[in-house]
């Protein structure tokens, strides 16, 4: 921009009267003041009538300065970073409140508590944004309420406000989500959107009363991240040839497991994408639904009214679908349902919670499928995790130890700590794909009860790679560290 301009100088350009949301819907922003002249940044000269009106009203004349327009939409992100910052000045303005009743009661007749409650919680949600956070906790305790970020699967504390904070805090995201502020004793759920500049992020709360006071998870939902295609997901190329040409097959079924977390309906939306074109009809059933997916049918579960996986999966059939996507499979009813579909000539998606692909067998006979039905529908198992990446900006060569070295790995990397990855010496995750596929031998053993040990037995015969090998190779390459490897993936 010419000159290295602080974001603090701007911000005392700007007059209390005046919003950030004004400067940036009329493509300006002032820079500097010298004597009666305002120097203002403009990306495009339709908005000079703008800055003159805004430089006018301070009693300035204008001297343009035009730059690009990612200069001037990094700057203007960097102002609304600043500002909606929590600071202790925040925390001071607003008044603590012991009791939720009592705050209610106090908002009918007042709204002196909004402001600083709306610039503290908007800047939690900016500060959760700008560190790629997934999910926001607060939790209660006798003498506190605590804020933590997970940020690559991890949580980190991140705020601490006082007991008198809690009530005003609580409120604020009851009321964005739209859930009801007086019930404090009953576990509710709701939804928030918000946008910040361009990004569009979906919000999913859920409040759980506790011993000292409602507990509060904010997912988010960044819908301009969220969404990954199969070249996204970070799959070897073998693994990934292998599973393109699966999931082009017309029927038979697919599930995908692992913990909560790992990433399984991202990998579900990432087939989805690939598969969806206009002479295909695809329905999904999900609870609740992460993103909007352009092309495809998606069905909200409601247990209040009825309309369980079960009875969702009924109706779906019903609309003639090619390809059918569970968000999960909880119980017999939707698992031999998903079942009878795929034999019936379509391709089902769908997750399960077990700790291997195998297992996946094992836990649909346990839930009461007949091996011959399992043996016929299923065309693969893929068990993932998410590893937190090596931080590229500040990795080094460290020494191995224990297991790994065992497996003949003497050097690996580790991240020392920087800026960029908020001294975790990690930066974004990796995914861990261990790939069961469903062979006329493997098929067989199912079919007639076959454990879990004798089908990963026939499958290593045919190139069947563990989670745990697939971690040791992340190792090797300097992807992720051992210490992470062995938290998510644990020992062979």
């Amino acid at each position: 921009m010419g000159k290295n301009v602080q974001a603090e100088k701007i911000l005392e350009l700007i007059p209390d009267g005046v919003s950030l949301d004004a400067l940036r819907d009329g493509g300006f922003l002032p820079l500097e003041k010298n004597g009666g002249r305002l120097t203002v940044a403009l990306a495009n000269v339709s908005a000079l009538v703008s800055a003159q009106i805004f430089a006018s009203a301070a009693g300035c004349s204008v001297k343009p300065e035009y730059v690009s327009e990612d200069e001037l939409q990094k700057l203007t992100e960097e102002l609304y970073d600043l500002k909606s910052g929590v600071a202790d000045s925040t925390l001071n303005e607003i008044e603590e409140v012991e009791d939720l009743s009592a705050l209610v009661r106090q908002e009918v007749m007042s709204d002196a508590v909004d402001a600083p409650v709306v610039r503290l919680v908007n800047g939690i949600l900016m500060e959760a944004l700008k560190e790629r956070a997934t999910d926001i906790h607060a939790e209660p305790y006798e003498d506190k309420l605590v804020v933590r970020y997970r940020t690559d699967g991890v949580l980190h504390d991140k705020y601490t406000l006082s007991k008198g904070h809690q009530a005003p805090f609580t409120s604020r995201i009851k009321v964005m989500a739209g859930m009801d502020i007086a019930e404090r004793f009953v576990p509710q759920d709701g939804r928030i959107g918000i946008s910040a500049g361009e990004r569009m992020v979906d919000i999913r709360v859920s409040s759980l009363p506790t011993q000292h006071g409602e507990r509060l998870v904010l997912r988010l939902l960044d819908k301009a991240r969220g969404l990954l295609t199969l070249e996204d997901l970070g799959m070897k190329p073998r693994e990934r040839a292998e599973l393109e040409k699966i999931i082009r097959r017309p029927n038979g079924m697919i599930l995908f497991t692992g913990p909560t977390g790992s990433g399984k309906s991202t990998s579900l939306y990432a087939i989805l994408q690939a598969l969806a074109r206009p002479e295909v009809n695809i329905i999904t059933v999900e609870d609740p639904i992460e993103y909007d997916l352009p092309g495809v049918g998606q069905v909200q579960v409601n247990e209040k009214a009825g309309l369980t996986f079960a009875a969702t999966l009924r109706s779906i059939l019903r609309q003639d679908p090619d390809i059918i996507m569970i968000g999960e499979m909880r119980d017999f009813e939707t698992a031999h349902i998903g079942i009878q579909s795929s034999l019936t000539g379509h391709l089902v998606l769908s997750t399960l919670h077990t700790n291997d692909s195998v297992s996946a067998v094992t836990r649909l006979t346990d839930m009461g499928i007949e091996p011959y039905l399992a043996a016929g529908s299923l065309l693969a198992v893929v068990a993932q995790r998410l590893v937190r990446r090596v931080c590229p900006y500040c990795a080094e060569e460290t020494e191995t130890w224990g297991i790994v070295r065992e497996a003949g790995i003497t050097k690996a990397k580790r991240g020392r700590g920087c800026d960029r990855c908020a001294y975790t010496g990690y930066h974004g995750r990796i995914g861990l794909y261990e790939q069961f596929n469903i062979t006329p031998e493997i098929r067989e053993a199912i079919a007639r009860g076959a454990a879990a040990g004798e089908l990963r037995k026939i499958a290593r015969t045919q190139g069947f790679r563990t989670l745990f090998e697939l971690g040791i190779e992340a190792v090797k390459n300097g992807e992720t560290t051992q210490e992470e490897m062995l938290r998510v993936v644990g020992e062979a």
